[in-house]
């Protein structure tokens, strides 16, 4: 597949999706599997989704999210106001603990304090990131430091890439050191790359994850 029928093929899925409502404002360009989003969305969120898009499309390699968020009016917010219904949305999630606080700047929302859990971020950024108002999500949240053995969380995390029927663990290279996960290796798709990186940040004392993962299609 050339780089113009990749694009042809991101362009299409961005508007197979519903969730995807300004596509006519949306160009797409390929080079060698790297794909680049350029233009404006009405909101955060469906930057987000416009990426998740295109990240599903067969052959894409990267995605490189230039989009801007330009607000129509009537769906501009006052900070104050916006972070009140972001933190209310954080309140109402289960997932999220009340360790995290919010800021907004001129409907810039930085996300802070402590959980212990990867996962815990990444609900908040999620919960956030759907509100109307929002241009950009600053996610400054920090896991608490639980670093246990290396040699632990390289067992814990192996086992778990063993268990899950979506990887192909002996492909995938882990190695741990000071509460830092480094994996190599290849896999088939990027729902393949999502997992194995989910199933990393999930063992226990896990601090950052160095994805150095590629995608053989």
């Amino acid at each position: 597949m050339n780089d113009q029928e990749l694009a042809a093929n991101v362009i299409d899925e961005l508007f197979w999706d519903p969730k995807i409502t300004s596509t006519e404002a949306i160009a797409v360009s390929a080079d060698d599997g790297a794909v680049t989003l350029r233009g404006t969305v009405g909101s955060f969120r469906q930057k987000r989704e416009a990426q998740k898009a295109a990240e599903r499309v067969w052959g894409v390699m990267s995605v490189d999210n230039q989009l801007n968020v330009r607000l129509l009016d009537e769906y501009r917010r006052e900070d104050a106001d916006l972070r009140g219904d972001v933190l209310q949305a954080l309140m109402l999630d289960s997932l999220v603990p009340t360790t995290v606080d919010a800021k907004v700047d001129d409907g810039f929302v930085t996300l802070t304090g402590t959980v212990d859990w990867q996962y815990q971020r990444d609900e908040a950024e999620f919960v956030a990131g759907n509100l109307l108002g929002v241009v950009a999500i600053e996610n400054d949240i920090y896991l608490a430091d639980r670093t246990p053995s290396p040699d632990d969380v390289e067992h814990k995390i192996k086992k778990a890439f063993s268990r899950n029927a979506k990887l192909d663990a002996d492909d995938l290279t882990i190695s741990t050191s000071n509460g830092t996960v480094t994996l190599s290796g290849q896999v088939r798709s990027w729902d393949e790359h999502d997992t194995a990186v989910a199933a990393a940040w999930a063992a226990p004392g896990v601090m950052s994850v160095d994805d150095l993962l590629t995608i053989a299609y």
